[in-house]
């Protein structure tokens, strides 16, 4: 829920950051783009039409002044050339805006920059002579005389260079209907890399009746001034050396003169020459690349002001998130009580001593988690009961038994019935000692169920041990027509508590020759596997169901319900060993199959080098 209502309320914060930001981003950004690329064009325009940047602060400062942007330009080396700043403003930012070199034209800034990329002002050599000018300039306007005379019109431009061109204004038809055709203008390529202009020419006069069009009537083929030609002498070679270099045939004489703009650039490594030889050629007659930083004044970044939403917008999407809010709060809410309420009954019923107290509830999430932990504690505190219920029966059966028969033989002897010879004796003090040992066991695990079972680890002889285990017990077994075999592979290094150690592998083995009959055998075995020592205790007995292998080691457990001592012992001895081997840092296993035998598995880790080495 929390989830929800924060993404609501940030997707209602993100709807209206972007209403309101986005127009006035989108407008200040067409408006800086397109100062920029004013400023930008001003600046490039000034470079292609003079050799050095030295007047070029005059420039700066009206542009500034025009578009209230702090202009500078820079070397490569960023020296100043031009500033419209002081020394308040900001430091400029270390990328510059553009870069002002009108033999490489930036695209984005100029979109109809020459695919070349040299800007069409920059003319160089080519720029015509005030004579040939005028020549051209009076040629062009008998070309419009002409067109007019043909009921046509048109207009003088002058390219950079100085070449006079006529455009057709307007056509109409003559004495024959004739589609509307315009006149092509007077060429000049010296803007465009490898491109020969032509001066234009006046066409003869003709009758107005004449069935002719205008275009054809007033256009003479293109002619090369002096100086033109003169400049394409001087690109063909340097077009020529370009060819050369790269082991292509030079260009003839004759393209010198041509007319078409592609008379340099026929194939592309010609046109890549002719680029380059222009770039070359004009490279002395333009400034050299400068660098244009572009910043407001007093600082390098740009200031819109994006308080452009309405009030009412504002408030209704608020009150929409709030109401959203407390809806989904209240929901929440309700969900959220509903099962801590169950788990609050369940808990009153369990302190009022029902231990089947359950919590019922489809709840996900932290309230769930605490639910399904309430049940699972319940559930264990059941069972714990039962178990202290049974334990307390257990203990009190154990106890019960050994002290009828010490009291029944005193008293009998007290009433003179029975005799206190030797052999009483030794039945009393047997009974005395299975008391002894019922209470030794009570006391072992009294300690591990709080904690203070305590060992005291020691490098052990693995081999003695068990010899010392088999040794222990095998008058039991020769007894009872068992073998009792103990088999240590490789002396295995262990680190444990040799008492405890004995006392749970006595527990094992005298359970082992108790449900194993005459004729069967117990073998005792210790090996090392990878970082643990291994310990069998294994015998050929009637074995364990796989239904009772889970309460193998549960307290007072026994497979012969009778609880008779000829079929089990007090039913706490595999709960100790259980115990010791814990506090061991290991783990035990049982595996068992039923007329077949049992085998309890000992895991113990084995000491580390570490260990050893500081033992």
């Amino acid at each position: 829920m929390s989830v929800v209502v924060a993404g609501c309320s940030i997707g209602a914060t993100a709807w209206l950051a972007a209403q309101s930001t986005s127009g006035a981003i989108n407008q200040e950004l067409g408006e800086t783009l397109a100062t920029d690329a004013k400023i930008y064009d001003s600046l490039l325009g000034y470079a292609a039409t003079h050799p050095q940047w030295s007047g070029v602060q005059q420039v700066v400062s009206e542009l500034s002044a025009q578009t209230g942007r702090r202009i500078t330009l820079t070397n490569p080396a960023h020296l100043p050339i031009a500033d419209s700043g002081d020394a308040q403003d900001a430091p400029l930012p270390k990328t510059p805006s553009a870069v002002v070199d009108p033999l490489a034209v930036d695209p984005v800034l100029k979109p109809d920059a020459a695919a070349a990329g040299i800007d069409p002002r920059a003319v160089g050599p080519y720029r015509l002579t005030e004579a040939e000018r005028a020549d051209l300039r009076q040629a062009a306007q008998r070309q419009v005389s002409c067109l007019r005379r043909y009921g046509s019109d048109g207009v003088i431009v002058e390219l950079p260079n100085g070449r006079s061109t006529v455009q057709v204004t307007t056509a109409v038809a003559t004495t024959e209907p004739q589609p509307r055709q315009t006149a092509p203008p007077i060429r000049s390529v010296a803007p465009r890399p490898g491109a020969v202009p032509a001066p234009p020419s006046v066409a003869p006069a003709l009758p107005p009746t004449a069935s002719v069009r205008p275009s054809e009537a007033c256009s003479d083929p293109p002619a090369t001034t002096e100086t033109e030609t003169n400049a394409n002498a001087e690109l063909l070679t340097l077009v020529n050396a370009c060819l050369t270099r790269q082991g292509l045939a030079p260009l003839p004489a004759r393209a010198a003169t041509t007319n078409s703009p592609e008379g340099l650039s026929s194939s592309p490594e010609d046109k890549r020459c002719v680029d380059a030889g222009r770039r070359e050629q004009l490279g002395g007659y333009v400034s050299p690349a400068a660098q244009l930083f572009i910043t407001r004044p007093g600082g390098d970044r740009a200031s819109t002001d994006l308080s452009t939403v309405g009030t009412s917008r504002i408030a209704w999407t608020a009150l929409v998130v709030l109401v959203l809010t407390v809806g989904l709060t209240a929901l929440a809410a309700s969900r959220l009580v509903r099962p801590i309420a169950a788990i609050t009954a369940a808990a009153r019923k369990m302190g009022g001593g029902d231990r089947s107290a359950r919590v019922d509830t489809r709840a996900r999430g932290e309230i769930g988690e605490l639910a399904a932990a309430f049940n699972a504690m319940s559930t264990q505190v059941e069972r714990t009961e039962a178990q202290r219920k049974t334990m307390v029966s257990d203990i009190a059966h154990e106890l019960r038994t050994p002290l009828v028969n010490v009291r029944g033989w005193l008293e009998a002897a007290q009433d003179g019935v029975a005799t206190l010879d030797q052999p009483l004796v030794a039945s009393l003090l047997e009974e005395t000692l299975l008391l002894q040992h019922l209470v030794d066991d009570l006391q072992d695990l009294a300690l591990a169920d709080a904690g203070k079972l305590r060992v005291y680890p020691e490098p052990v002889h693995v081999g003695a041990v068990l010899e010392q285990v088999a040794a222990a017990h095998r008058g039991r077994a020769e007894a009872g027509g068992v073998a009792l075999a103990a088999t240590v592979d490789g002396d295995p290094d262990l680190t444990a508590d040799p008492t405890r150690l004995r006392q749970a592998l006595g527990n094992l083995v005298s359970n082992a020759l108790r449900y194993t009959a005459a004729g069967g055998r117990v073998a005792l075995w210790a090996r090392r596997v990878g970082d643990e020592v291994l310990i069998d205790v294994a015998d050929t007995g009637v074995g364990i169901s796989a239904d009772a292998l889970p309460h193998v080691f549960d307290r007072f457990w026994r497979a012969e319900k009778s609880r008779t001592r000829h079929a089990g012992g007090s039913g706490l001895g595999l709960a100790i060993t259980h115990h010791l081997i814990d506090v061991h840092g290991g783990r035990i296993e049982v595996r068992s199959t039923v007329g077949v035998g049992t085998t309890f598995t000992l895991h113990l880790p084995a000491p580390t080098l570490e260990n050893t080495t500081s033992n």
